[in-house]
Formats: structure tokens, C-alpha cells, sequence
């Protein structure tokens, strides 16, 4: 039996021998082809031309060899995943070869982002583009263009005039933190009481280690005002009647004293200390602050929203040194009509250490903020197993700004050099070198110290509280508001320039995630710097105007609970978010 034969046949049983290799090569094929006959019975000899006779193999060179055996390594399927790393290898070496040995290749790490504070080489960079800029035009007069759909906003505070039902006894609140955390506890008693049908007992404010401030009541508000405005829907008295105390001894320890969870509910008032209330005629919440829910019914609202709105006005020592400043305040901003800017820069020695940012300052800084978080937070930043990342938090926007960087953002919203600026602010750390490169971007930046004589700020100087009720009032009654760090001085005055300026809070709110990134970039010129500011104060603008959400504080949201519509229709009450 033959083999199958996968050539043509050619007439003949037998298979055909298949072909030399001899006349598989073109070269050689037309060579025989030239020698007529090539294989038949009568051919004749391969012409002297041919360099190889019948039946031998060309010669292999090495590079034919190695080609062949690389190629046959390749055509099995298994062979690849063993060629890849050989291949990799002689790469490798083929390259080391050509690199001499005594020349080491300079590998240059860049720091994460936010680990180094590259602020000051960013304004050295800016600075001749930013003097040069003369497209500025008129900012402070057209920076707010925003309006809400629904029209301007007016205080609406709607107050009783009938008479308060008997008392069902009597609340006593112990107000712990600064300034504006105590204001929140006094709201919030206000509300309580009310809600409980209790007389409330001026508040107590605590003495803090880190605010160290001993005034009362009285020293930092207007007592007889306060009493007043509530007069026809919150009893309010100074002191707790003598036949009452005699019952504890003339004791308040002895006093029962509810600790109530942060953000409890209206409920839990009605539920829980309304019967003790009717039971004891007496009794004491401390502490008090956030200790009742931003969510409460309308009439709870109402009485927080006269409270703070209404009732809380400074004493008369501190409203009429504020007012005097506001005036001195406008008399230097004549150039833009009296109009200026406050900025609420928290960059005291405190403010830094509790941050656990690094800046620029080297050992000295390290030093001194370690000493800081050693004197007000014993031991809370060394304990076993913290891991503190000064980049991380720096690109999250925790870090305070610096003065620096407070004028470099100010100058690309394009605000120029004569803009008039009052600084709110307590010490600042190592001011002198700090406060430097923003004088020299805004040579009219004022503060309460530089604006009020020493006589005048004498009986304030060492009362923490009352210092910052001064800023407060000047920074209310600014033409724009600027606020670089979280806190409660800058949430109650969003909502109080809201509640006087129809709605709007007229505040720029930088993204500091942002503006961290931004900071950390030694590439970007002015222009893209001018850009990515505008764009921020643009944003400032369209959320002057917010409806209060759920969650949300009234003391930084009053519409609507606080404000109306001043050209309310139906349809656009009816399009508000409650």
C-alpha cells in the first residue's frame, strides 16, 4: 500500500520522490534551469558557477546557528515562557554594559503631596507677575451678583403678645467653651425653656483652660436687652429664689444635674426632663452645649431664632468700641466707598499645634508645638499607636492658612493693593515673620490692636471673649466676609450677615483642598492661579444664598425658619426646602 501522495500525480503508480533542496532555492533552480535537462536521464553536470555540488549542505555561521535554535524554542508552545526571562536577562546585561560603573544614576524622590510647605517659593514665583497685573478692575464693589430665584430675603421673627402660663419650675445651664459655643448654649436654653414652660436662670459660663476667660453674662451681652426682647415668651430671671436654694442647701451640686447626650431631641426634653422638672421645681444641665438637635418643631425654631437674632446684643462697652471701629473702618476704605473686608484668620499658636501641621519654621516650629500640645491637650497627641501625617492632613484642607496664603488667594480673587482689610485674629504665631508677605501684598490691613487706642482696648485686653466680640461686630457689618477655618465665630456670622443682608451671606468660603493643591504646585503661573481663584469666589457667591436642609443649624441657615420671602408668591413658598 502506497503513501498518500499530497503532490499532483504525474501518470506514474509509484509515489514521486519529493524534491531536493536543491531545487527549492531560486538561486539554485535557475542555475539548473540554465543547464537544460537539470534531472533528467541525459543532465548534464552543474556549470563550474555553482558553488556547492549535489547532496552538501551550505556552511552554518554562528549567527545561523543561534537564530536557528531561537526560532525553534519559539515555534514550541511551552518554549516562550522560558525564552522571556533569558531575553529580559541579556537586555539587562547588554545595558549595564553600556553604562560605566563609576557614574551612579541620580534617582530624585519628590515629596507627597501637602508634606512640604512650598507656600513661600510659590509667592516669590507670583509676585513680579501679580505687582504687574493691572486687569483688576473694581472687585469689592462686583463680587456679589448672585441673587436667589425666589427674591431677597427679611427677618421674620414672629413674637407673643399674650401672657406665659405659670412656670413649671425652673432651668439652670452651665455654658462651657468660647464665645460662639456659648452662644449656642444660650439659644438653646432659651429654646428649652420655652418648650417646658420653665424660667430660665441667666446662664453660667464656664471657665475654660484654654480660653481663660472669667466674664459673666452681663460683661460680654446686654442683660436688661435680653431679658426684654424674651419678656413675652421666656421667663427670665438672674438668680434663683432663696425658698427654692433653701431646698438644696444653698448648694447647686446638690442640685440634680441631667447629663444629656449632644443632639438629643426635642423628645427627650418632654419625655425625660419635663416630669423631673415638675418634680425638683429645679434643675441643672451642664454641660449644655449642642445638647439639643439642629431638626426641632417650628415653635422650638422660633424661640431659637429670636434668641440669637434678637435677643443677644453686646453689652453697651463692647457695641460701642465695635461701632466706633466699623466707622474708622469705612473712613479708611473712602477709596471704595467705604467698603472693606474682614478675614477670620485662625493662625494662633493653639490653632497650629492642634492642626499637627508642619510649615516652614524647622526645629524651632517643632519645638514650640510640641511644648503647645503638651500645655492644653496633655497627652493627647503622644499616645501609644497615633500616626500623625502632616501631608495627609494638609491635602484634606484641615491645615490653618497662613497669612501668606490668605493674601496670595485674596490678591488672584483681585483684590489690589488698596483694598482696606481688617484682620480678626488672636495672637498669630510668630507674627512678625508670618504677617510680612501679607502687609506687603495689602499695606492697608488694619486690626482691632493697630485700629483702637490702647486706653480703649485697656479694660478688654485680657478677656479672650470680649476681644472676640469686637471682631465679631466689625466683621458683621463688612462688605465681604472671608473665613479660613471652620469653627463657630464663622458659622454664626454666616447666618447673622444672612439675617441682615437679605439672605445673603456675602462670605467667600475657599475649598482648602483646593487651594492645598494649588499651593503644592511650583508650575503654575499667575494666570492659572487668577483663574482657579475667581472660580472660587464665583462659587462664594452662588451659595451666599441656602435654604436650611435637614441637619442643618439655623444659626448659619435662618431661611426660612428665621427669614420670609420679601416678594413671597405661593408657588415660590411652595418651591422652599424645610
Amino acid at each position: 500500500m502506497h503513501a498518500y501522495n499530497r503532490l499532483p500525480s504525474s501518470g506514474h503508480s509509484s509515489p514521486s520522490t519529493p524534491s531536493s533542496p536543491r531545487s527549492r532555492s531560486p538561486r539554485l533552480r535557475s542555475s539548473s534551469n540554465s543547464g537544460g535537462g537539470g534531472g533528467g536521464s541525459g543532465g548534464g553536470r552543474v556549470k563550474p558557477t555553482a558553488r556547492f555540488t549535489s547532496g552538501q549542505q551550505p556552511p552554518r555561521t554562528l549567527a545561523n546557528r543561534i537564530t536557528g535554535a531561537i526560532l525553534s524554542v519559539l515555534v514550541r508552545r511551552q518554549g516562550i515562557f522560558l525564552f522571556a526571562p533569558l531575553l529580559y536577562i541579556a537586555g539587562i546585561l547588554f545595558y549595564m554594559g553600556t553604562v560605566p560603573f563609576d557614574v551612579v544614576p541620580i534617582i530624585r524622590h519628590r515629596p507627597a503631596p501637602g508634606s512640604v510647605y512650598r507656600s513661600p517659593q510659590l509667592y516669590d514665583k507670583l509676585r513680579p507677575e501679580m505687582n504687574s497685573d493691572n486687569s483688576t478692575a473694581d472687585a469689592i464693589s462686583t463680587i456679589w451678583k448672585n441673587s436667589y430665584r425666589g427674591g431677597e430675603w427679611r427677618p421674620c421673627i414672629n413674637k407673643s403678645s399674650g401672657e406665659i402660663p405659670e412656670s413649671n419650675g425652673y432651668l439652670y445651664i452651665e455654658a462651657n467653651g468660647g464665645l460662639n459655643q456659648q452662644r449656642t448654649s444660650i439659644c438653646n436654653a432659651v429654646a428649652v425653656a420655652g418648650f417646658l414652660n420653665a424660667t430660665l436662670v441667666i446662664p453660667h459660663f464656664h471657665f475654660h483652660s484654654i480660653w481663660r476667660d472669667p466674664s459673666k453674662f452681663g460683661e460680654i451681652y446686654d442683660e436688661d436687652f435680653f431679658v426684654k426682647t424674651l419678656a413675652n415668651d421666656v421667663r427670665v430671671v438672674n438668680k434663683i429664689p432663696d425658698y427654692i436654694m433653701q431646698r438644696f442647701d444653698y448648694n447647686m451640686s446638690n442640685v440634680y444635674n441631667f447629663k444629656i447626650k449632644a443632639w438629643s431631641s426635642i423628645s427627650y426634653y418632654r419625655d425625660t426632663v419635663h416630669p423631673k422638672l415638675l418634680e425638683e421645681k429645679l434643675i441643672r444641665i451642664s454641660p449644655f452645649a449642642n445638647r439639643l438637635s439642629f431638626d426641632a418643631p417650628p415653635a422650638v425654631q422660633r424661640l431659637r431664632c429670636l434668641a440669637n437674632y434678637e435677643a443677644l446684643r453686646f453689652s453697651n462697652p463692647i457695641l460701642s468700641l465695635g461701632e466706633t471701629l466699623v466707622s474708622r473702618m469705612k473712613e479708611r476704605s473712602a477709596n471704595n466707598s467705604g467698603k472693606y473686608i474682614s478675614v477670620h484668620l485662625r493662625y494662633e499658636e493653639d490653632m497650629v499645634a492642634f492642626s499637627c501641621c508642619m510649615y516652614d519654621g524647622g526645629e524651632e516650629e517643632k519645638r514650640d508645638m510640641d511644648a503647645a500640645r503638651e500645655r492644653g491637650w496633655k497627652g493627647k497627641f503622644t499616645k501609644p499607636g497615633r500616626v500623625i501625617r502632616p501631608g495627609a492632613i494638609r491635602i484634606n484642607g484641615k491645615c490653618p492658612l497662613t497669612p501668606l496664603e490668605v493674601g496670595l488667594m485674596l490678591r488672584g480673587m483681585g483684590f489690589d493693593k488698596v483694598t482696606s482689610i481688617y484682620l480678626a485674629s488672636g495672637k498669630i504665631y510668630d507674627s512678625e515673620r508670618h504677617m510680612k508677605p501679607l502687609l506687603e501684598m495689602f499695606p492697608l490691613l488694619q486690626t482691632k490692636e493697630m485700629l483702637a487706642s490702647p486706653e480703649e482696648l485697656g479694660r478688654f485686653q485680657n478677656y479672650s471673649s470680649r476681644m472676640a466680640a469686637i471682631d465679631y461686630t466689625v466683621c458683621l457689618h463688612s462688605e465681604v466676609f472671608v473665613t479660613t477655618q471652620g469653627g463657630n465665630f464663622p458659622h454664626f456670622l454666616l447666618g447673622h450677615r444672612r439675617y441682615l443682608y437679605g439672605g445673603h451671606s456675602r462670605t467667600i468660603r475657599p475649598d482648602k483642598r483646593k487651594l492645598a493643591l494649588l499651593y503644592d504646585n511650583p508650575n503654575i503661573g499667575w494666570k492659572s492661579f487668577k483663574r482657579q481663584m475667581l472660580s472660587i469666589r464665583a462659587h462664594s457667591d452662588s451659595k451666599g444664598i441656602e435654604i436650611k436642609r435637614p441637619n442643618d443649624s439655623i444659626y448659619s441657615f435662618p431661611c426660612p425658619d428665621c427669614m420670609c420671602r420679601s416678594n413671597r408668591t405661593e408657588d415660590s413658598r411652595s418651591s422652599s426646602v424645610t
